[in-house]
């Protein structure tokens, strides 16, 4: 896919908007599923979203090569929304909890659901870039190094502690379950 992307650059850098629009098809699953997970909001999310690949069209001919072009749209994700979340910290909506009269085998998912997003939400922007794009993205540790720009020791421990944070704030136990069950297999 690499050498595809190359050729989309190339295209790209001579202003092709198809050759954008195919770039964007590719890649913007993955930024905006990091974004996501990063922000926890969809609606702030694809805002950065567009914001980045707005800036990505306006960097290529800056665009050196050195890493993926997916890692190198996630970079500038991450630098959009570290200047976004400074503004939006105290602005962002909390979304609504689940309908009380929602049966309770879909209450428990939904629960599910809301207590990962808070759990991942209470962890520091930093740590919640590198386990969002490592443990929810499937990068490696090297690929969220690049994309956020930070060293590998410091990614690989961010992640270490972020997914430890996330266990203990679900209720955890050290050998990593999340949850208890009791005699008849209910969740605890």
């Amino acid at each position: 896919m690499e050498t595809d992307d190359a050729a989309l650059l190339a295209q790209i850098r001579e202003g092709s908007d198809r050759a954008f629009n195919i770039l964007i098809d590719r890649h913007q699953q993955a930024v905006r599923g990091f974004l996501r997970r990063l922000l926890g909001s969809a609606a702030d999310a694809d805002d950065i979203a567009q914001d980045t690949f707005l800036a990505a069209w306006e960097g290529v001919q800056r665009y050196q090569g050195g890493s993926s072009v997916r890692s190198w749209l996630c970079a500038i994700a991450w630098r959009k929304a570290r200047s976004a979340q400074r503004s939006w910290f105290r602005s962002r909506a909390r979304e609504a909890d689940y309908q009380a009269d929602t049966p309770d085998a879909v209450r428990a998912t939904a629960e599910d659901r809301l207590a990962v997003k808070r759990a991942l939400m209470a962890l520091p922007l930093d740590q919640r870039a590198a386990v969002a794009l490592c443990l929810a993205e499937g990068f490696s540790h090297a690929e969220a190094a690049e994309a956020l720009g930070a060293p590998l020791g410091t990614v690989k421990s961010h992640v270490t502690r972020g997914r430890a944070r996330l266990i203990e704030a679900l209720g955890g136990t050290p050998d990593g379950n999340l949850w208890q069950y009791d005699a008849q297999g209910v969740r605890r």
